[in-house]
């Protein structure tokens, strides 16, 4: 038979009381403090690194919202620039940070989905070791074609041509950047050979078009709107949703022809991993601000980028898909880096 527990003494049962009186006040406390932490960010410089080298769209737009946060938070917020690796140096860093909300990174859609299925041995993963704050700013890549090469005015004509053509060659900015595995989507929606001319950034992959050396690219909007206007070039499609305010004339890939071809060079502001809550929320909303803030987002729009700033439940998954619809063009294309 099971022996019954003695009652407590009432000095026991005194003392018990007395014992969990005395630790309230530190349980609160420490509860206060911790809210109160939360409450007080920032409480010193922010940081918000850019895994790339200055003067870059990562770099210009963290510079502009760096500003308006500052301003608003009565705090340095501060842009540190950390290139190498194709951004994972960077990335890294950030990685290595405290989850308290002062070091953040802003950085380009390669480093948030491209260079996971595109480098097999990245030293980083922006899904597990990133919070995912916002994506804050998007735009669309324009198809481009030297006029002296193609004589085409839209893309059945471009199709054609490219297909009978021998020699048919298109220049991006670099392997595995947005507008080289925008080029790769689009041969594999069309069926047609192009050959990949890689180049060390936007301008030079231009530059070569513009001399013939290739005859076409998909080129972020806002780079490559100066020489359309100029009639150095001439616009065939555009892939956003919409049609563009800087190219009203100029048809989506859908009105083109071409359907499931919407696609964005778009930016992301993430920390390290166990930013939540509160803390989070605060983050975000003053990142969001200063995106909105008219000056700013007109200042970007003429750059030809959407303000987004999307929130934190809508960045992940919209990050992890992005992921896996470049994984889809990159092994279909054998796509490697050097």
């Amino acid at each position: 038979m099971a022996r019954k527990e003695a009652p407590l003494k009432e000095e026991e049962m005194s003392m018990k009381r007395r014992t969990l009186l005395a630790g309230a006040p530190l349980l609160t406390s420490a509860l206060i403090g911790a809210a109160e932490a939360q409450e007080a960010w920032p409480s010193r410089p922010v940081t918000i690194i850019v895994p790339f080298t200055p003067g870059g769209s990562s770099d210009i737009i963290a510079r502009a919202m760096a500003q308006n946060m500052q301003q608003a938070l009565g705090r340095p917020v501060v842009v540190e620039n950390r290139p190498g690796a194709g951004g994972e140096i960077g990335a890294r860093t950030v990685i290595r940070a405290a989850p308290d909300g002062h070091t953040l990174m802003h950085a380009p859609i390669s480093t948030w989905a491209i260079n996971v299925p595109l480098r097999p041995r990245l030293g980083y993963d922006p899904v597990t070791q990133l919070t995912r704050i916002m994506q804050t700013v998007r735009t669309p890549n324009v198809l481009v074609v030297n006029p002296q090469r193609i004589q085409a005015d839209d893309l059945a004509g471009v199709v054609e041509w490219a297909k009978r053509t021998r020699g048919a060659a298109y220049s991006s900015s670099g392997n595995g950047s947005s507008d080289h595995l925008t080029a790769e989507m689009f041969k594999q929606a069309v069926g047609a050979d192009i050959t990949h001319v890689p180049f060390s950034g936007g301008s030079p992959a231009t530059t070569a078009l513009l001399s013939g050396d290739v005859q076409l690219s998909f080129q972020n909007l806002g780079s490559i709107t100066p020489q359309i206007a100029a009639g150095r070039v001439k616009p065939i499609l555009v892939t956003s949703e919409q049609r563009s305010p800087l190219l009203p004339n100029v048809p989506t890939a859908a009105e083109a022809g071409l359907n499931d071809f919407v696609v964005y060079s778009w930016q992301g502001l993430g920390g390290p991993a166990g930013i939540e809550g509160p803390l989070l929320q605060r983050i975000h909303a003053a990142a969001a601000a200063s995106l909105r803030q008219s000056e700013t987002a007109a200042r970007f729009a003429e750059m030809g980028f959407e303000v987004v700033a999307s929130s934190p439940e809508e960045f992940a998954p919209f990050q992890e898909g992005e992921i896996a619809r470049w994984r889809r063009v990159i092994q279909a294309g054998g796509i490697t880096v050097d």
